[in-house]
């Protein structure tokens, strides 16, 4: 294994006599001097260019050497204002991957200013990951690459050089991604990014989005024999851009777009026709027409975006660092900015906290990222200090102001920093944010994790302040962020909490635990203790994810959910066993006084409504959540026509105490789900379906899992099922080998939900029935939901 991780295979950087054209003029594309700044474009310099005609200068920032000099220089800006000239370094941008089994795969390192330099785990997407295998000259069928994150190939002992590339994914090399980002000190050892060159393996043909502005949205692009290929925009329409977002893993609103909205490709049009139904789990899947043949040209590309934002998301631009730069709100679809009118610290603070920081927050002086050139959307904001989001802060109408973008706000969130500690390196895997996850370390060169047991706040203090974490430190317990693939290496952790390191505390190695992977320690840093404010839900707001909204995360793929992902999901315990490990059944929160179930939950303990507890807001089975809370039911309806020997009918409401409609408080965690509306009519099928629980997998999980599934048509479930499937019921699942996924017993009584117009969830089955798990012959079968006003 160490000598696995000391090989080094990458393509050897170009030297400057190779860019040079037979009249010896440079032709490359670098646009850095030796020292690393910018070169400015030629067109600065008229007279000079037309000194030095037809030498390749123009409208660019290519390095030159029109002089014939021996190496190319170019124009740029010194620190003081004045014009300086350099010679550039034709070695600037040249990517190896180091540490894999061959030249194909590897730690992805980048040459900048002299010195090789890893990149940031983070923000690195297949996108980026292939234009390296492009700038590689692996060859074209290798033009494809999968980013790697958590040191896949080991960690690194230089420096950083990159938090993002920022790539669109047709560039040539990746100094032409125009969102590059350069590290800004919050990247620790263990975040190294890696980079496979092969096609994906998986479900479809890869797909990538080219020439949109964010990474959810551009030119629909397809991988089909060894080449990038668009597809003509006939017949393509939202229900095609839900399956293309379901395929690349992204949240979000789908959006069709046509006639070459983000521009025309220039490759071949490979795809034409596509007819999704909105049940495929890739594009491939969908009704096409041949490979190859169309009748379109680029003017008809289709696009796509999955845009995952919503109204009152900020950024801070205009500056290199995360935590800093001009405030920017989104609304209506816009990015825009705030005026600085009423602004002050409070404000800032709100800001700040928002977007994840906790330190000192400062008003920066007017213009000190520069200003703005969209709209203005906020003005006379006027925030108390303590709210959650600015958008619970007094503002005018959006839109509404008297201001000009020389008083857009910049901020300041403050961070800490603290020097190098020495130890094994430590990183947090598999959690919402760079903040949380499974505690793993780096011994022997392999990441493993950290036994439970004696695992404490303290203990995680010290794990946070290694990672240059600052705030509140929380211990989980019990594989909260799922088990680890690899050794345990520290067991029995004891620190005193005034240590460093985690290397610094005491603890048993390797070869004396006696722990599984099912007691994984992990920690959550810069811990959030103080009650969120939350503002009051109505009609409106059923079926919406307020976790998901402060979060761009994909929220369909994969088993493991979120927490606070889905709000409405409630278990249902015996009251004698609710310190177990198992709930007895899922149910759904469908408004702030009932909860939906199956009836058959009931069927073997009756419906004495103290003989059961209800969780709401739970995640984690064995651990309390932050806003989990234990209700007793008042009350248990079953319904009138269900009969234990049979499974029509299959519903049963259960009635918690309050009045008025007042029951029980909404927050982050706990929400509504919609019921379908009152209408005789059937739409057209959702086009995405998710059932929740604790044992969808067929053995039980601690932590709340997620699956997609599609709906299948009626007759297919009576053709395997028979005259036991009516028109009350609904099936649903893979009829696929490769991909099998329906109900198990263990989330009885729990939610389908379907996400319906504006982002809104609809209950539209409660998990009832079927045989076995995964079966693909036998689909899950689910109680169809009525309307609000039949359930009532």
């Amino acid at each position: 294994a160490q000598g696995h991780f000391r090989s080094c295979f990458c393509v050897c950087p170009l030297s400057c006599s190779e860019g040079f054209t037979e009249l010896g003029y440079y032709n490359g594309s670098v646009s850095q001097t030796d020292s690393g700044s910018s070169c400015l474009k030629w067109t600065d310099f008229p007279d000079y260019m037309l000194q030095y005609p037809s030498r390749g200068l123009g409208d660019h920032n290519h390095c030159r050497n029109p002089d014939r000099e021996s190496n190319p220089w170019c124009f740029f800006r010194q620190k003081s204002g004045a014009i300086g000239w350099a010679y550039c370094d034709c070695h600037q941008g040249e990517a190896r991957l180091v540490g894999g089994s061959s030249n194909k795969s590897g730690r992805l390192e980048v040459y900048l200013n002299g010195r090789w330099g890893a990149v940031c785990d983070t923000h690195l997407t297949d996108r980026d990951a292939s234009v390296i295998c492009r700038q590689l000259r692996l060859g074209y069928k290798l033009e494809i690459g999968t980013a790697l994150r958590h040191s896949y190939f080991g960690p690194g002992s230089g420096l950083f050089h990159f938090e993002r590339l920022g790539c669109h994914g047709n560039e040539d090399s990746l100094l032409k991604c125009r969102s590059r980002k350069y590290i800004s000190g919050d990247c620790n050892h263990g975040n190294e990014a890696g980079v496979l060159c092969a096609v994906p393996e998986g479900n479809g043909a890869p797909l990538r989005l080219v020439g949109g502005l964010e990474d959810f949205e551009g030119r629909m692009e397809v991988y089909h024999n060894g080449r990038w290929g668009t597809i003509c925009d006939d017949e393509w329409d939202d229900i095609d851009a839900a399956v293309v977002c379901r395929q690349l893993g992204l949240g979000g609103v789908p959006k069709a777009w046509t006639w070459a909205h983000f521009g025309q490709g220039t490759g071949p049009i490979v795809l034409d026709g596509v007819h999704c139904t909105g049940n495929e789990l890739s594009l491939e899947e969908c009704p096409h027409a041949p490979w190859g043949q169309h009748n379109c040209d680029h003017m008809e590309d289709a696009g796509v975006s999955c845009n995952p934002f919503t109204d009152g998301v900020l950024r801070l631009v205009g500056a290199d660092s995360p935590w800093e730069g001009r405030l920017e709100v989104y609304h209506a679809g816009e990015w825009g900015t705030v005026c600085d009118d009423n602004w002050n610290g409070r404000q800032a603070q709100v800001v700040c906290r928002q977007l994840g920081y906790r330190g000192r927050a400062e008003v920066a002086p007017d213009g000190m990222y520069g200003e703005g050139t969209g709209m203005i959307l906020l003005d006379e904001v006027t925030c108390e200090g303590g709210e959650s989001s600015l958008l619970d802060c007094a503002h005018g109408q959006w839109g509404q102001h008297d201001c000009s973008h020389s008083e857009d706000v910049h901020l300041f969130c403050a961070v800490s920093s603290y020097a190098v500690v020495p130890g094994p390196l430590v990183r947090l895997v598999d959690g919402e944010s760079r903040k949380e996850g499974r505690v793993e370390v780096f011994i022997n060169g392999q990441w493993g994790s950290v036994c439970d047991d004696g695992w404490n706040d303290i203990n995680s203090g010290v794990v946070c302040r290694q990672l240059r974490f600052v705030g509140v430190s929380k211990a989980r317990s019990m594989a909260y962020f799922g088990e680890g693939q690899g050794p345990i290496h520290l067991d029995n952790v004891k620190c005193v909490g005034t240590e460093a390191s985690l290397g610094e505390c005491s603890a048993v190695g390797p070869d004396a635990h006696d722990c599984r992977h099912s007691e994984d320690a992990g920690v959550i840093c810069d811990y959030t203790t103080e009650p969120i404010k939350y503002r009051s839900m109505n009609k409106q707001e059923c079926g919406l994810r307020p976790n998901t909204q402060r979060r761009r995360r994909r929220i369909i793929g994969g088993d493991k959910s979120l927490r606070g992902d889905w709000p409405w999901q409630v278990s249902l315990w015996l009251r004698s066993q609710s310190k177990g490990t198992h709930p007895l059944c899922g149910a759904t929160l469908i408004n702030s006084c009932w909860v939906i179930t199956a009836a058959h939950c009931f069927k073997r303990f009756g419906s004495d409504p103290s003989r059961y507890v209800l969780r709401l807001g739970d995640y984690h089975t064995e651990e309390r959540d932050d806003f989990e809370r234990t209700l007793s039911p008042e009350r248990i309806v079953i319904h009138g026509k269900y009969h234990s020997q049979g499974w029509e009918y299959d519903i049963a409401l259960l009635k918690l105490k309050g009045t008025d409609g007042n029951c029980v408080a909404f927050n982050p965690h706990t929400n509504a789900v919609c019921l379908p509306p009152q209408s005789n009519r059937r739409g057209k099928r959702p086009i995405a379906c998710v059932i929740t629980g604790w044992g969808i997998t067929g053995t039980y999980s601690r932590t709340l899992l997620q699956a997609w599934v599609p709906l299948l048509p009626s007759w297919k479930c009576k053709k395997r099922y028979g005259s036991r499937f009516t028109s009350r019921m609904l099936c649903a699942g893979s009829l696929s080998n490769h991909r099998r996924v329906d109900s198990c017993q263990g989330d009885s009584g729990g939610p389908l939900v379907c996400q319906g117009e504006a982002g809104h969830w609809m209950l539209t089955g409660i998990i009832s029935w079927g045989h076995g798990c995964g079966d693909p012959t036998y689909p899950g079968v689910y109680t169809r939901v009525a309307p609000t006003q039949q359930i009532m």
